[in-house]
This record gives C-alpha cells, sequence and structure tokens, in this order.
C-alpha cells in the first residue's frame, strides 16, 4: 500500500518539478544565462521562494519525527497505525506539490517567450539528471529491512527525497547551468570560431557597429532602412545583440551578395562590447548614448562610458570611423580621445547637425545640414525630436558610406516606428495608443512623455515604471513621477510596490491624486483607462513593460 501511495506522491511531485523548472529555466535565460546576475535576481526576488522554503522545513521536520510517528523503537516493530499516518502525509504532501504545480503551470504570455534554444536542452538533460539520483535515493532509501527481514515501504526518507528535489529546483536549475558551463564554452566557441571565419571569407564586406545605453535598436533600423535603398544589407533582427545572437545571424542569414552588416551589439556588463567586436570585427561604429542603464551590473555610470567606447577603441585599431550622438553630454566629452570621429545631433558644433524642428501628431519635419554645409529639408512619420536625433546619426552614416542627401529623402520618408518603441496604434472607440513598451531609461521616458504632451487630447499615462538602475532606481523614478503629473491628465500606474517613487514623485510635483489610479496588473490598469469618461480623444502612451523576470 506505501509502495502505491509513493508512487502517487512521486507523480505528483515530477509533475510539480517540470513546471517549475521550466518557469526556472526560463529566468535564467532571461537573466542571459549568467549565474552571478541569476543569484542577485533570485535574491532580490527573494518573497517568491518563501513557499517553497517553507515547505521543505516542513518536510525536513518529519525525519526526526520518524519513529515516534511510525517506528515503535521499543517494541522494534511498525505502529499499528503506519499506514493511516503514511496515507496522511501523503495526501498533505501531494496537496501541497498540486499548489506547486499549479502555480507554475504553463499558459502565462510573456513579452519574451522561452525559448528551447540547443544550450536549454542540453541544461535539462543535466537537470533531470539531478532529479533521476534525487527519485532513485528516494526509492532506495524506502527500502528498509525490518527486523523480520522483510521490505518495508514505511519511513519518511523518501517523501524527503522527492520532496527535496522539487524544493531544491530554484538551485538545482543554476546548478545545471554551472555544471555545463566547460561543455558550453566549448561549444560557444567552436560556432564563434565558425561565424569568424565565414565573416573572413568576405573581405568586401563593410561591418558596421552600434551601441548605446538606448536607441540602438531604433538606430540599427532606421540604418537599414537608408542603407538597403543602394546597398544589399543584413542587420542582426530583433534584440539579437549578444554574442550568440550575433553569431547566429552570421552563421544563419548572412549571404555572399550582402555589402554591408549592422550588427547591434549589447552589453550588461564591463567588456561585454570588446567581445562582440571580437567576434563581428567592425568597420565602423556608432554610439548613440550614454546613460544610467543596467547600473546593477556596470556598477557606475563610468563603467558603461567605457564599455561603450571598447567599440570605439576597436574602430579606431581597424582604422575605420566612429559616429558619436555629440548632444550627449557624456560621450561629447570623451570624443577628443579618438581620431576619425563625426559627431552629429541637434546642437551647435556637431558635424551633421539637425535644425528647424516642427513636430506634430502626423510626423516630424526637419532640416539637416552635413559637414560640408548642403542642407536639405527631410519628414518622417516618427515622433519628437529624439528620434530626429537617432534618424540623423542614420543620415550621417549613409552620407558617409556614398548616399547623396537628396537619395535619402524618400528612404527617410518610409522609416517605420520599429515595434513598441513610440508606435503609434489607433485602436478605434476614441482611443490611441503610443506603445512605448520596450522603453526603460530616463531619457526615452522623457522624450516619450514629451511626444505625448504633443497631442490635443486626454492624455493618460500607463506605466510600471523603470527597474535595473541600481542605487538611482528610486532617485530617477521619483523625477519621472514628476515630469509625468506636468504631461498628463490622467497617470495610470502598475503594481503597488515598484511604483511607490513614482507615485511620490507625483505628489511632490502638487499633482491631483485623484486622477492617479494604482493597478495590480496590466489588464486592469488597461480597464481603468477604457472607465474614464472624457470628451476628448484618449491618448495613452504605454511607457515600458516590466521584463518578464520582474
Amino acid at each position: 500500500m506505501n509502495l502505491v501511495l509513493w508512487i502517487i506522491y512521486a507523480a505528483v511531485t515530477l509533475a510539480a518539478i517540470v513546471f517549475l523548472s521550466l518557469r526556472e529555466f526560463h529566468m535564467l535565460q532571461l537573466n542571459g544565462y549568467k549565474t552571478p546576475e541569476h543569484s542577485r535576481w533570485m535574491k532580490k526576488n527573494f518573497s517568491r521562494y518563501i513557499p517553497l522554503i517553507a515547505f521543505l522545513v516542513i518536510q525536513l521536520m518529519l525525519l526526526p519525527l520518524e519513529r515516534i510517528l511510525i517506528w515503535d523503537s521499543e517494541k522494534h516493530v511498525l505502529n499499528s497505525g503506519k499506514n493511516k499516518i503514511a496515507i496522511v502525509l501523503t495526501i498533505a504532501l501531494s496537496i501541497a506539490n498540486i499548489g506547486v504545480a499549479i502555480a507554475n503551470k504553463p499558459g502565462k504570455k510573456f513579452k519574451k517567450p522561452f525559448v528551447y534554444t540547443a544550450r536549454v536542452k542540453r541544461m535539462l538533460v543535466t537537470f533531470f539528471i539531478l532529479i533521476a539520483a534525487s527519485f532513485t535515493g528516494a526509492f532506495f532509501a524506502a527500502k528498509r529491512v525490518d527486523f523480520e527481514g522483510a521490505y518495508r515501504f514505511t519511513n519518511v526518507l523518501p517523501f524527503i527525497f522527492v520532496g527535496a528535489a522539487l524544493y531544491l529546483t530554484p538551485i538545482l536549475v543554476p546548478l545545471s547551468n554551472l555544471i555545463n558551463k566547460p561543455v558550453e564554452k566549448a561549444v560557444q566557441n567552436w560556432y564563434i570560431n565558425d561565424a569568424k571565419k565565414k565573416l573572413a571569407d568576405m573581405p568586401s564586406l563593410h561591418k558596421v557597429g552600434i551601441t548605446g545605453s538606448y536607441g540602438k535598436t531604433s538606430m540599427k533600423f532606421y540604418l537599414s532602412e537608408l542603407l538597403s535603398s543602394q546597398y544589399e544589407t543584413l542587420k542582426t533582427p530583433e534584440s539579437f545583440n549578444t554574442p550568440m545572437g550575433v553569431t547566429i545571424t552570421i552563421r544563419r542569414d548572412l549571404r555572399p551578395t550582402h555589402q554591408y552588416f549592422i550588427c547591434e551589439m549589447g552589453a550588461r556588463r564591463v567588456h561585454e562590447i570588446k567581445e562582440l567586436c571580437g567576434i563581428a570585427n567592425p568597420h565602423d561604429g556608432i554610439i548613440t548614448s550614454v546613460g544610467p542603464q543596467h547600473l546593477e551590473t556596470f556598477r557606475s555610470i563610468e563603467n558603461v562610458l567605457n564599455t561603450k567606447f571598447e567599440l570605439a577603441d576597436a574602430v579606431q585599431a581597424a582604422g575605420g570611423k566612429i559616429y558619436l550622438n555629440g548632444d550627449n553630454e557624456l560621450i561629447r566629452r570623451k570624443a577628443p580621445e579618438y581620431k576619425n570621429t563625426v559627431l552629429y545631433g541637434l546642437q551647435e558644433g556637431n558635424d551633421y547637425r539637425a535644425t528647424d524642428i516642427t513636430v506634430s501628431d502626423k510626423g516630424t519635419e526637419f532640416t539637416v545640414t552635413a559637414p560640408d554645409g548642403e542642407s536639405l529639408r527631410y519628414s518622417m512619420k516618427l515622433l519628437g525630436e529624439h528620434n530626429v536625433q537617432n534618424v540623423l546619426g542614420a543620415i550621417a552614416y549613409a552620407h558617409g558610406a556614398g548616399i547623396s542627401l537628396d537619395k535619402l529623402l524618400l528612404p527617410v520618408k518610409r522609416i517605420a516606428a520599429v515595434p513598441h518603441r513610440l508606435q503609434l496604434l489607433d485602436k478605434g472607440n476614441g482611443v490611441t495608443y503610443i506603445d512605448d513598451a520596450y522603453n526603460s531609461n530616463p531619457n526615452g521616458c522623457r522624450a516619450a512623455l514629451n511626444v505625448l504632451s504633443l497631442f490635443d487630447a486626454c492624455r493618460i499615462l500607463v506605466t510600471p515604471g523603470m527597474v535595473e538602475l541600481g542605487a538611482k532606481q528610486e532617485e530617477l523614478n521619483f523625477e519621472f513621477g514628476q515630469e509625468a503629473a506636468k504631461a498628463c491628465d490622467y497617470i495610470v500606474l502598475v503594481g503597488k510596490n515598484q511604483t511607490v517613487p513614482i507615485y511620490n514623485g507625483i505628489k511632490d510635483a502638487g499633482y491631483n491624486m485623484e486622477q492617479v489610479f494604482v493597478a495590480d496588473n496590466l489588464n486592469e490598469a488597461l480597464a481603468k483607462v477604457q472607465a474614464y469618461q472624457t470628451s476628448k480623444k484618449k491618448v495613452v502612451l504605454l511607457e515600458n513593460d516590466l521584463p518578464d523576470n520582474y
């Protein structure tokens, strides 16, 4: 009877392990498979593990109670009520594990869904080998010989072994990553070397690296649009800005007919841009911005600055040009250390400058002046001065690549908003959404509020705030709240704990707090937006959708 009960318990627990492990592997993937970063994330989100720890402690407490509850040590026989106790324990522990399974069941839609890469599959194999070892230990721990020489499945050790496998899953997942590290390093090196060889076999291919605290993805899309008007161009897709993302793009998508390769380069730590330059070996580079992004891992703004300029170091060594956003104070300060630089921006002193900017809800017009004094008026569908800045950088590079300013008029007009980055979506029913969900930095949030203020409408902000800003996170969210109070008719905050600094900033600005609503989730926030009664058309800014691991 007890063997049957244990099998039932093990089956329920295995289902819970599968669901919980997939959720944990997803979080590890979102943290870039970086065990230290994942550990910091676990520490920050410790509350989600409290129920697991509690259940583990309860099961461990059963161990010293085993002889009292099940085994009569004085008579050296089994208690007569052992089956009843075993049944009660099995039911109670199974219910607890069913709760874990339900809490982690698949089905939630994620901003970045879990991808079953080859690396993930290898980690899953390692993980389930660890789980199999635990279950095997549970089976043999259960087979105790009593004083009459018979095997009995009566002690609580199997429950401890199997339960530990479940409740220690958050530890076993990163442990699987650590165990596989030598294998993964060898696999990555093979793929990277293969990508390098492919690039080396295409000496006429011109490679452009793009990095920045923000704006790099938009710059990549804009530049690709302009260069594609004259050259066969490949860009890294979506957010493929890591070493393996770049490697995959090269090996999978690069063809001999390509003339330009635009490589987006992301970084969360010092020297990660240098690592990417070692793969792509860019001829030229563009640095769009330097700001307080990923300060939790960079630790200081100086580290951010030096890491972004690792691209400039690589380009200078290759004898190429580095295009710099001259309006960014940190970039302008660092620029004199490098040769062959091209500055672009809205301020005086830039080599390529945009002036006479006019913005409406239909788009933006601006005049570009090149270093030789040639000027031309451009129009585009994108909104806001910050988009002028990025498009100007793309114009500067394309012009330097041999495309005349007048031939860039039509490509600039064709540029569409990058998905989830100030993307205008008219849903009808008197509501227009400005989808800026992928933005998460102070400058971008400020620019988005400026765009919102352009509309003669009922202006509504929906936001959970900004994350990964280190020690400055509370201060910057407080300032965001102050700025939002100046631009919005209604403000809907998503998440009661996360948005406290924004709420305080709004209040400090003297805003009517009756027009502020704090929602538990995005669905509740959008329902509140629909409920607002106004005679004007509603324009709703969706500012930042937190990463799935927050």
